[in-house]
């Protein structure tokens, strides 16, 4: 209320009444204790003792007001996206109040208002002894009293804890019977008086109509017009004013929101009803307009033309709670779950619920209703809100990655927080983006996109992108959990499609969200160390719980419960050069006097290095290009982006995506499990389709609107380049196995990190079923090189060695060795006679079949003469 003086007149009224006060204070205290001793001196005494020694000022504190939360539109406008209240109240200005209303309030409750000191002394002693006297009870309080006492039970009430305390409260300051009654209107005079010294009449009148109740849950004239005849205060008829200073006088059973009636009459009838046109009201407006023409403040005309006019309200609510705000009820279900969490809006749960429900505070938001819009768009397009015979759910959210600003929160299901309404299907108050404690929400298994965490500790540990790994369908059993055996296979994990796995690269297993490659990365590494990366990177389990208190071979393929907006903050840490920022949903907050208020911190901290940021986004690139699993979410804008599919047990679906702008995660699947047959279960998303599409792949429908959306207005940067160090192939000793049996031979190799390839069996010295050559062979190779190995048959012969021999001793030599020998070429030279043989082919000492055609090539004194010699060389230096 504004500090204006009151004039001198109502300073000097005001001293009067003070000193008549001393005189009416013994009578107000005698008569409470027996009105046969009222006029004793001694009581009078006491009774002025009594009033000079009350407190004398009274700390007038803004009543309760309604807290709104706003979102920006489309246009750049703070638009009121929800608002909560105990009690309805929009404050207004003197002039933002009709004068029918300050005429009707004064006429009916203290037409000497302007007159008095704070106490009119003819109203509270005609009051008085009429109670006195036995007569009808007359309340005889001035507006400044009624003032002082709102005043008073708004102070409590913002105290109060419960409903019981409420009650309290307005019991305690409106109690009229017995001594505690008296002392209590002695007080209020001594506070109207103050009060009167310190603020203009028109200030308290209109303090006073901002904090009257007029009924249920609204407060002030204001809302009070709104709300009963859908207008303002401004604009109210001289009927509607009436009724409206008739409601104030005794609000909740003048109230005229209550077609079957406000009260009972003795026989327990409902009376002030629509059916009798609200009679007990229309008594009170008769009155009042009584008042106003007898105080010349209306006319005879307008008298009779608003007593002749029937009483119609025009009952407008207004509506509290996130259920106003449509499309964004969820995302302001999570505003005011932080409100209700954050210490920065107070110490305890109850100064916080206190802060929302009476703070009058307005709380500016991060939303951008561009992008919400999208993401709407696209959620009512594609996901239902309910599917028969599953608990079907969907949710999408997108931050920005540099500040961790919430653009935007959209989900499948209807919004409501009415207990019974959330049991039907379609409907539910949790918010599936946040986690329990911004929602209520439990979280859903991520799948595969949490194989960035594993991704972040490869890199970390120096490992290269490029490294060729065993990712073929198989157990693993060579993984530890925080440094320790695990103890457990892996049993046959299957992949996408049926896929049997390969041997690959990080790289390529993250482009194809190869389960098997991500295992074989595994079992490299340490499943508390991938874990501990998706700590450190923000992750928690959706119940409050760390991703570190169970570590096992499965937390790989992401079967941990976890929110989804934790995975775009994670996505965006890669995004943002390893900064991650924790979710924020409030710009600012304003509270009722214009002053900025606390908001919760923003928090950003560098969780990994930027080369490794940088590498792991090089990876992340290829699953949102041709080829990746991530294609069908990128928007095809040209702005680059790194992502992540998901899928947990074809029950759950996730896809994570960023620009280095804005990261976007969307979930679709199930929110709980449905009893089919006696046993609780979860239904397949690639086998039900909805609208068209597999429900599997709506996924790939909401992510892209709300990425598309938000590169349409943030854009977004090339990706820094990736660290050369972890891009290298790295090399490895490969190891002998030669005359190893197949078997022994590929578990060396697939140890040392090689692929193997068996071949057919090839002609060998080596014992029949062992290796008897291996391609490449043994020495320094890339690592992952697949390796060639062929078994024994058991029956090579290798080729004699015959240079330097005679020409029919070299051939004999061979034919002896089972061979099949033949002349080959001949050079002539002097002094070799008839030929000295000088190489052979196949070469000395090769493996060959027995019966293997080899040719000698020989020198002699004179080529082309000569029989066939042995061997059945034809002479003439031709091969048959």
């Amino acid at each position: 209320m504004p500090n204006a003086k009151r004039t001198p007149s109502g300073v000097l009224s005001g001293v009067l009444g003070l000193v008549g006060l001393s005189a009416v204070a013994g009578l107000l205290v005698t008569a409470a204790v027996t009105p046969a001793i009222a006029m004793s001196g001694a009581a009078a005494s006491t009774a002025i003792s009594l009033f000079e020694g009350l407190p004398g000022y009274l700390e007038v504190d803004r009543p309760m007001e309604p807290t709104t939360i706003y979102a920006k539109d489309e246009n750049g406008n703070d638009w009121p996206m929800a608002t909560f209240y105990d009690q309805n109240r929009q404050p207004v200005e003197y002039d933002e109040v009709s004068h029918h209303i300050y005429d009707a309030i004064l006429s009916s409750e203290d037409p000497r208002y302007y007159d008095h000191g704070g106490v009119d002394l003819i109203g509270t002693t005609r009051a008085l002894l009429n109670n006195a006297s036995g007569g009808s009870t007359q309340g005889g309080s001035s507006i400044s009293q009624q003032y002082v006492k709102n005043v008073l039970v708004q102070q409590c009430e913002q105290e109060a804890q419960d409903d019981e305390e409420l009650r309290e409260c307005f019991l305690r300051h409106t109690n009229s019977e017995g001594v505690e009654g008296y002392e209590r209107k002695l007080q209020e005079m001594r506070y109207a008086i103050a009060i009167e010294k310190e603020y203009s009449k028109d200030d308290i009148l209109l303090g006073y109509l901002n904090i009257a109740n007029f009924g249920g849950q609204t407060y002030g004239i204001e809302a009070a017009a709104h709300y009963y005849f859908n207008t303002s205060a401004k604009d109210v008829t001289v009927g509607q004013a009436a009724v409206l200073a008739g409601i104030v006088q005794n609000p909740n059973i003048y109230r005229i929101d209550m077609r079957d009636g406000s009260t009972v009459d003795k026989d327990g009838n409902p009376i002030n009803s629509e059916a009798d046109g609200y009679a007990l009201t229309k008594n009170r407006q008769l009155y009042v307009l009584d008042r106003l023409l007898e105080d010349g403040k209306i006319t005879q005309q307008q008298h009779d033309e608003a007593a002749a006019e029937p009483i119609t309200p025009q009952i407008t609510p207004t509506t509290q709670g996130c259920q106003s705000a449509g499309g964004s009820a969820y995302f302001c279900q999570y505003v005011k779950s932080v409100i209700l969490t954050d210490e920065a809006f107070g110490d305890t749960a109850t100064e916080r619920a206190q802060k929302l429900q009476r703070g009058g505070l307005d709380i500016y938001t991060t939303l951008d209703m561009g992008v919400q819009a999208a993401g709407e768009a696209a959620m009512r397009d594609w996901a239902p809100s309910h599917i028969e015979g599953m608990q079907f759910g969907a949710a999408g959210v997108s931050l920005e990655t540099q500040t961790g600003r919430i653009l935007a929160m959209v989900q499948n299901t209807q919004f409501t927080e009415n207990a019974e309404a959330a049991q039907q299907p379609g409907y539910s108050s949790l918010v599936y983006a946040g986690d329990r404690d911004h929602g209520g929400s439990s979280g859903f298994e991520v799948g595969s996109s949490y194989k960035l965490f594993t991704l972040i500790d490869w890199l970390e540990k120096g490992k290269s992108i490029n490294q060729r790994l065993n990712g073929v369908k198989r157990e693993f059993r060579g993984m530890t959990s925080c440094g320790q055996p695990t103890g457990q296979g892996t049993g046959q994990i299957g992949n996408y499609g049926g896929n049997r796995g390969y041997y690959g690269t990080p790289l390529q297993f993250t482009r194809d969200s190869l389960n098997t490659g991500y295992l074989a990365m595994a079992e490299q590494l340490d499943i508390c160390d991938i874990n501990k990366v998706a700590e450190r990177m923000g992750v928690t389990l959706a119940d409050g719980g760390s991703v570190t208190d169970q570590n096992v071979p499965y937390d790989v393929l992401g079967s941990k419960n976890i929110a989804p907006i934790d995975m775009a903050a994670a996505y965006a840490a890669v995004a943002n050069g390893g900064v991650r920022c924790e979710p924020i949903a409030i710009d600012r907050v304003v509270d009722s006097d214009g002053v900025e208020q606390p908001v919760p911190e923003p928090n950003c901290e560098k969780v990994i290095e930027p080369n490794i940021a940088a590498t792991a986004a090089h990876v992340l690139q290829s699953v949102m290009q041709r080829g990746g699993t991530g294609v069908a979410s990128n928007p095809g804008d040209g702005t680059p982006l790194i992502g992540k599919t998901g899928t947990h047990e074809d029950d759950q679906t996730f896809m994570v995506e960023s620009s280095t702008k804005v990261a976007t995660a969307v979930w679709v699947g199930n929110s709980n499990s449905v009893q089919e047959n006696g046993r609780w279960v979860r239904k397949s998303m690639s086998r039900q389709w909805a609208n068209g599409i597999q429900l599997s792949q709506i996924r790939h429908r909401i992510a892209p609107a709300l990425q598309g959306a938000a590169n349409a207005k943030y854009g977004g940067d090339p990706f820094p380049t990736a660290d050369r160090t972890l891009l290298v192939t790295p090399m490895a000793d490969l190891p002998d196995v030669t005359g190893q049996t197949i078997e022994e031979a590929t578990r060396i190799l697939n140890n040392a990190g090689f692929d193997v390839r068996v071949g057919d069996p090839v002609a060998g010295d080596k014992p029949e079923g062992t290796v008897q050559t291996q391609e490449p062979g043994a020495g320094r190779v890339a690592t992952g090189t697949t390796v060639t190995i062929n078994p024994s048959n058991g029956q090579g012969v290798r080729v004699p060695n015959v240079s330097g021999a005679s020409l029919a001793a070299a051939l004999g030599t061979l034919q002896s060795a089972g061979l099949d020998p033949a002349r080959g070429a001949c050079s002539e030279a002097d002094g070799a006679g008839s030929g000295k043989a000088t190489g052979s082919s196949p070469a000395a000492d090769e493996l060959v079949a027995p019966g293997t055609r080899v040719t000698v090539d020989y020198q002699a004194e004179k080529c082309g003469g000569g029989g066939n010699g042995n061997g059945g060389g034809n002479g003439n230096g031709d091969d048959d």
